[in-house]
């Protein structure tokens, strides 16, 4: 007679319906493969994307549905093929869980433009079963995607990293704006924008930070050290601006329009887009013609760039800002996040938390 592994049941918080209300939920973690890793989940950042999905604004939510894909941890066990962690060591878990392997992305170690990607959550494994998040005690992932959280960098603080982090890294990476002495722009000052100043200032950059109010003006200039700040509605300051930058990272997560941002581009200069936005957005063609301007976009980044970008903030010093709370409180968080009211990032204090009903 084979094994039988014995089912190994977990408790986390999960919407049930589009309210995207979470509660307590209890259910069975997938078995463990030979390249599994088990991690002991210790906090996990809260991202835009999870209100997305657990109000299932994109039409694709899958209930009861554990959120959470900035995932930090300790490994607890690990398959007898895992070559990459041992037990005790902290990691972190990003957006995805699986990739096909095959495909030309997947080839090219970037696993996030795969089109059989597996998500943290809100899928279905090649197991049959579905993926819950990081609002949970504990977790089971494949150690490909699976990396290690440099040594002395606090759990809370590279929680957000595995998302936000790299998600604004990779295009600085992918796109040539490593180099000092680039002028560039943050298009809203959110939790990925946040994490764009940061880490254009520390590649050497002027950056300008571009918003909607003077709200952020103190905390972008004094806080973050962005070397300027515009509102997108002052037109004098605009056109003062225009043909200035190297490229522009668009970070607004609701539709709004692209003329003013392209304005400000300068030959050849680059508006990278990573909102997530449902409605059409218009631009007129001249605007990008007449100075060869490119409108782009970029989505989370490889497991590769993970690893990079948590040497690099290693390297640098750099860090989250970021706001911690109980599991408890995290439907007040979500609620406060939809009204943009965090600064930068919540993340779920997971351990220290009483997650039964």
């Amino acid at each position: 007679m084979g094994k039988v592994e014995v089912e190994r049941k977990t408790t986390g918080w999960a919407a049930r319906d589009p309210s995207g209300l979470l509660s307590p939920y209890t259910y069975t973690l997938r078995e463990k493969g030979p390249e599994d890793v088990h991690i002991r989940i210790i906090c996990c950042g809260i991202c835009h994307t999870d209100l997305h999905h657990t109000k299932n604004d994109l039409g694709t939510s899958n209930y009861p549905m554990v959120p959470g894909h900035e995932v930090v941890g300790e490994v607890v066990e690990v398959g007898s093929g895992v070559s990459k962690f041992t037990v005790g060591d902290i990691v972190g878990v990003g957006c995805l869980v699986g990739c096909c392997g095959n495909c030309s992305p997947c080839e090219r170690d970037l696993e996030q433009y795969c089109p059989k990607k597996i998500w943290s959550y809100n899928d279905v494994y090649i197991d049959g079963q579905p993926t819950q998040g990081g609002f949970a005690k504990a977790t089971v992932v494949h150690q490909k995607f699976v990396v290690k959280i440099p040594e002395g960098m606090a759990a809370e603080q590279a929680a957000p990293l595995l998302c936000a982090g790299v998600t604004v890294y990779s295009p600085l990476s992918h796109f040539g704006l490593k180099k000092p002495g680039l002028r560039g722009g943050i298009l809203g000052l959110g939790g990925v924008g946040h994490m764009g100043v940061k880490f254009a200032k520390a590649m050497g950059h002027h950056v300008t930070v571009i918003s909607s109010s003077n709200k952020k003006r103190e905390e972008a200039l004094q806080d973050l050290g962005a070397d300027d700040y515009v509102i997108g509605s002052d037109q004098s300051k605009m056109n003062e601006l225009a043909d200035s930058m190297d490229y522009i990272i668009d970070t607004v997560p609701v539709h709004h329009a692209l003329e003013p941002y392209l304005s400000l581009l300068r030959l050849d200069g680059k508006l990278i887009l990573m909102g997530v936005i449902n409605n059409p957005l218009q631009f007129l063609t001249p605007m990008v013609m007449i100075g060869r301007k490119v409108i782009t976009g970029s989505f989370i980044g490889s497991m590769k760039e993970t690893e990079e970008m948590l040497e690099f903030c290693k390297e640098k010093g750099l860090s989250s800002i970021i706001e911690v709370v109980k599991m408890d409180y995290v439907n007040t968080a979500l609620e406060r996040l939809e009204k943009n009211d965090v600064r930068y990032r919540f993340v779920v204090d997971v351990e220290g938390s009483k997650l039964e009903a």
